[in-house]
C-alpha cells in the first residue's frame, strides 16, 4: 500500500489549503483514511476520519468547524480542506488507512490505522 500526501505549503493565518493523499496498492473504498497531524517536538495527533462511503466523519476539536475530510472512491484519494488556519495547525500532516470500512472504535489512536504516508508540511505564520 502506497500513501502519498500533497498540497502542505507555508500560509498566513487565516488562510486556507486543501491536503490531498493518493492511495494505491489496494482497494480504497474498502478503508476507512483519516489524517494525523505531528507539531515539531509533539507526538503525533488524530485530526480527521472518514469512513469508505464518506457518509460517516469525526473531526479533532481542535479544527471541528475549521477542517472538513471528503473523500473520492473513483480516483482513490482522500482530502483535509482546513479552513481558517492558525499557526498551531502547523505541523507535517500524515494520512493514514484505517483497518476495516468503517470509523474506527477508538478513532483517536494510532493503532488503530496500519498504513502511512510520508506527510506533507504545513506552516502558518501569524
Amino acid at each position: 500500500v502506497q500513501l502519498q500526501a500533497s498540497g502542505g505549503g507555508p500560509v498566513q493565518a487565516g488562510g486556507s489549503l486543501r491536503l490531498s493523499c493518493a492511495a494505491s496498492g489496494r482497494t480504497f473504498s474498502d478503508y476507512a483514511m483519516s489524517w494525523f497531524r505531528q507539531a515539531p517536538g509533539e507526538e503525533r495527533e488524530f485530526v480527521a476520519v472518514i469512513s469508505w462511503s464518506g457518509a460517516s466523519t469525526r473531526y479533532a476539536d481542535s479544527v471541528k468547524g475549521r477542517f472538513t475530510i471528503s473523500r473520492n472512491n473513483a480516483k482513490n484519494t482522500v482530502y483535509l480542506q482546513m479552513n481558517t488556519l492558525k499557526p498551531e495547525d502547523t505541523a507535517i500532516y500524515y494520512c493514514a488507512t484505517g483497518r476495516g470500512p468503517y470509523i474506527p472504535t477508538v478513532a483517536t489512536m494510532i493503532s488503530s490505522y496500519n498504513y502511512w504516508g510520508q506527510g506533507t508540511l504545513v506552516t502558518v505564520s501569524s
